[in-house]
């Protein structure tokens, strides 16, 4: 499968889609901080793409204009819609290239389409104290017409590594011809196979949520997880104005060990509570604890989850293929 890097603008859509070489080797994932570095293209083209995501017939470079789409594609592609900062998107795109290489198999083609006005609206919106109050239509619309934009491009299922996109999920999804994974659903898909006791006789099986107040307001892992049996303990109000709204601050600072030392306590508050593990629903709280913090091995990654369930869809048409 050919490489190539692709640029498309309009009106409200600017960004960078890559079609990559599933042979890329992950540590360029690791290190690039420009999409236009992952890969070394053949060609190049630009895209028009109208207010649905539709292209023209415009297009320039070495694309035909008769396939069915634009950029040739094989029946398993994954199409990725970027999240709130590229290192976020690259560390999903890691994963995913990672875990599907193991064992020697070969890793998985995908699309990616990222948007950095998106990423700002995404991550202004997430820091917000009252999100709920703020106007996200134009997001709702973004992601619609990118997740649009990969279907057209010959995505064969769509995936967003992103918690706060996840708080229109549902209206992002109306109308999708191609399976559209819900990472809150994989998390809770996988607590509930692992088949975990509870921590003191007696109790239900409990789970922790740490997250920012769009992504807890949004309540999508709280539905998901008790849709699987789970007993969901979120942060009370005080842990939230004491240690988790703090260290989001802490981190628009630059300020590490700050947020560091707030995030342990805040997880801690929840671990008392005798939960079995905490999600981590936040891109920014991901990397904020040392990889070798014991706190890490009661956490969860939700990338991991939805890397690992992209892979078994994959892996799940080539056997019926």
């Amino acid at each position: 499968m050919l490489a190539m890097s692709l640029c498309y603008q309009s009106q409200t859509l600017f960004g960078f889609v890559s079609i990559l070489n599933p042979n890329l080797n992950p540590r360029y994932l690791c290190k690039s901080r420009s999409w236009k570095v992952l890969s070394t293209p053949p060609s190049s083209v630009i895209l028009n793409a109208d207010e649905s995501g539709k292209f023209s017939k415009n297009l320039v470079g070495s694309v035909r204009n008769d396939s069915v789409s634009p950029f040739g594609y094989q029946g398993t592609t994954v199409g990725i819609i970027g999240g709130m900062s590229v290192d976020a998107t690259l560390n999903f795109l890691r994963k995913l290239v990672e875990l599907s290489s193991q064992d020697g198999q070969n890793p998985i083609p995908f699309l990616l389409c990222s948007d950095p006005i998106l990423n700002k609206e995404l991550l202004s919106y997430e820091r917000s104290l009252e999100s709920f109050k703020v106007d996200s239509s134009q997001i709702v619309q973004s992601l619609r017409n990118k997740r649009v934009f990969l279907e057209n491009s010959g995505a064969r299922c769509i995936v967003m590594p992103c918690n706060v996109s996840h708080s229109w999920y549902e209206q992002v999804s109306i109308g999708c011809s191609v399976p559209f994974l819900h990472m809150a659903e994989c998390v809770a898909k996988e607590l509930k196979e692992a088949k975990l006791k509870p921590l003191e006789a007696g109790s239900p099986l409990r789970i922790g949520v740490l997250a920012t107040n769009a992504t807890l307001a949004a309540g999508f892992y709280k539905e998901k997880l008790q849709n699987e049996g789970f007993e969901v303990i979120l942060p009370d109000r005080a842990t939230m104005e004491h240690t988790v709204i703090p260290a989001t601050e802490a981190l628009s600072r630059k300020d590490m060990e700050g947020a560091c030392n707030l995030l342990r306590i805040a997880l801690q508050v929840l671990l008392v509570r005798a939960v079995n593990f905490v999600i981590l629903a936040s891109d920014e709280m991901r990397d904020v604890l040392p990889h070798d913090d014991p706190l890490l091995k009661k956490c969860i990654d939700p990338m991991d989850a939805l890397a690992r369930s992209t892979i078994k869809w994959v892996r799940s048409c080539g056997d019926n293929t």
